[in-house]
């Protein structure tokens, strides 16, 4: 509620004062070099080749964006402008392909862009960072005693359902089944585990291994107008979990040990999601480009530059050889090219994390505060 206050005062005061054609800020304050940390901007990760090449490719994916009629509309009266955004990609690209070390890209970072960090959700730059992930899941495109719970398509008549729309209880049943759902011939395939199907309406997107050996892909087709509800935070609220040891592989076993419990707290997120085939097409982010793994981020897209790249200063988490772990204080260069219907305000980032079950773990845990910077070519 307060996030959401800021980001509304700041924009009625600028309308005040300025008419009806002033231009709208995004939510961020420039930060002068001297107040910035001296390691921010130093990702030491780029003296790999392989980390280079996909962050380039996450930046020509918002390239691509920010040329469309979309992005210009996105940007239209904004205190910064979109041929800003791209000139920045465009140059941040080139010093990504031609800086020798991770330090003199830092350095000329610092030297040719301006910082805007995000307000949060204080007023005072904190960010709440989440993960998220594109699982793989076993599944059946026919129903069986195995595989009973369905993942749906958007009905056609979609657009002319009333609101409130149905529940989840309502679309899928209490026990996730679907036996008398009015979405009844809507099936794209069937799991046979309840909570993974719950997942993929969480991440948004998933690739699906049939018994026939071959996997398709599913994406985000729509919502129902119902708030996104965190089961997470539910059981929190009932004394279940406590708030300092919630995560994903924690809610996971959590419910391992008391299925029944599924049919108490999946129907309380009464947001729905629906789905579509994207023909094994990459994970896609809500701008229409791909999302890479580690590398795009999705954020408030009624208040934040969409395709912008963007800075962030917080824990991340990165596998050992040892297969453990490890949450360093990290500046990670990405884009923002996704939202969520549980990121809202200025002082939410969900981070994804990639394909298949490292980024799950990966993702899992990712729950900690932090800053959001963007980066913009100096005037």
């Amino acid at each position: 509620m307060i996030r959401s206050l800021t980001v509304t005062l700041s924009v009625m005061v600028g309308l005040l004062f300025s008419g009806s054609t002033a231009a709208l800020a995004f939510p961020l304050v420039k930060v002068s070099s001297q107040q910035l940390p001296p390691e921010l901007g130093l990702e030491k990760r780029l003296d790999s080749p392989e980390e280079k090449q996909a962050l380039i490719e996450a930046i020509n994916h918002s390239l691509r964006y920010l040329q469309t009629p979309s992005a210009r509309r996105a940007y239209h009266n904004q205190d910064i402008e979109i041929d800003r955004a791209l000139q920045s990609l465009l140059r941040f690209r080139q010093l990504v392909r031609t800086s020798p070390t991770p330090e003199a890209l830092a350095t000329a970072v610092k030297q040719e862009f301006a910082f805007y960090r995000s307000l949060g959700n204080d007023g005072e730059g904190k960010v709440h960072f989440t993960g998220y992930f594109e699982p793989v899941y076993e599944a059946s495109l026919t129903r069986t005693e195995k595989y009973r719970y369905p993942i749906y398509q958007r009905p056609p008549n979609f657009q002319q359902w009333s609101s409130p729309h149905p529940t989840r209880a309502t679309l899928e049943g209490i026990n996730g089944e679907g036996e008398n759902s009015p979405l009844k011939g809507r099936e794209i395939a069937w799991l046979s585990d309840r909570l993974q199907a719950f997942l993929i309406h969480v991440q948004g997107s998933a690739r699906l291994k049939l018994r026939n050996g071959k996997t398709i892909s599913i994406g985000y087709a729509g919502k129902t107008d119902h708030p996104y509800t965190s089961i997470g935070g539910e059981l929190i609220r009932d004394g279940i979990l406590e708030r300092e040891e919630l995560s994903l592989p924690r809610l996971i076993t959590y419910f391992r040990q008391h299925p029944a419990q599924l049919s108490r707290y999946l129907p309380r997120n009464k947001s729905f999601v629906f789905f579509r085939k994207t023909e094994g097409a990459p994970a896609t982010g809500s701008l229409g480009v791909p999302v890479t793994g580690e590398r795009s981020i999705a954020t408030d897209k009624s208040i934040m530059p969409r395709g912008a790249l963007a800075l962030l200063h917080t824990k991340f988490p990165q596998i050992t050889e040892a297969d453990q772990i490890e949450t360093p204080l990290v500046s990670h260069y990405v884009l923002d090219q996704d939202t969520g219907s549980a990121i809202t305000g200025a002082g939410r980032v969900d981070i994804f994390m990639g394909t298949g079950e490292s980024a799950g773990r990966r993702a899992g845990i990712v729950d900690w505060t932090g800053q959001l910077y963007y980066l913009f070519l100096k005037n």
